[in-house]
Order: structure tokens, then sequence, then C-alpha cells
């Protein structure tokens, strides 16, 4: 099986579920517990998607300047900064802690 296999297999996959998505009725998405699910899903994924990109390089895990800069930009948003200024300041951190190390 080549690339071009996998990735036709997964567009197909995706598109499956997509349209899968669109059968559910919607008065079941409407009710309280899928609602709140769908929720905290959303925020579980925005989650592992932002550890993964932080710790992350192949198959090892890294600790440099970007984790002190998503710790200082999760501050700045916990305390309702404006997000360009949460960006430029993390962009910021990053940066200055590279430069001395």
């Amino acid at each position: 099986m080549t690339a071009w296999h996998v990735i036709l297999l997964a567009s197909a996959a995706t598109l499956a579920l997509k349209l899968a998505g669109h059968l559910v009725p919607a008065g079941f998405l409407q009710r309280e517990r899928p609602a709140r699910i769908a929720d905290l899903l959303t925020v579980a994924l925005l989650a592992a998607l932002i550890a993964v990109q932080t710790l992350g390089a192949g198959q090892a895990l890294v600790v440099d300047a970007r984790v002190p800069a998503v710790i200082v930009a999760a501050a700045l948003y916990a305390v309702r900064t404006p997000f360009i200024v949460v960006v430029a300041v993390a962009a910021l951190v990053a940066a200055g802690i590279r430069f001395v190390a």
C-alpha cells in the first residue's frame, strides 16, 4: 500500500464520518448531555494538540523554550489579555529564552 492509498482511504473515511454526522437527528444534539460532551471534547482535543505541538518532536519528548512561552500565554489568557498581546508576549518569551540559552 502506497502513501497515496493511505491518503485516499483517510479522505474517504473522513468524508464518511462527516456525512454520518449529518444523519444524527437535530433533537439528539440539542439535549444537554450530548451538547456538553461535544463542548468538552473540543476543549480536550485542543489541549491535546497544544501539548503535542509544545512537547513533541518526532518520537521524543522535548522541553525547550516553547514550554515557558505556553505557560506565559496561558497565564495572560487567564487574565483576559487580548489575543494579539498574548501571542506577541509568548513569542518574545520564547525568543528571549532561545537568545540566552
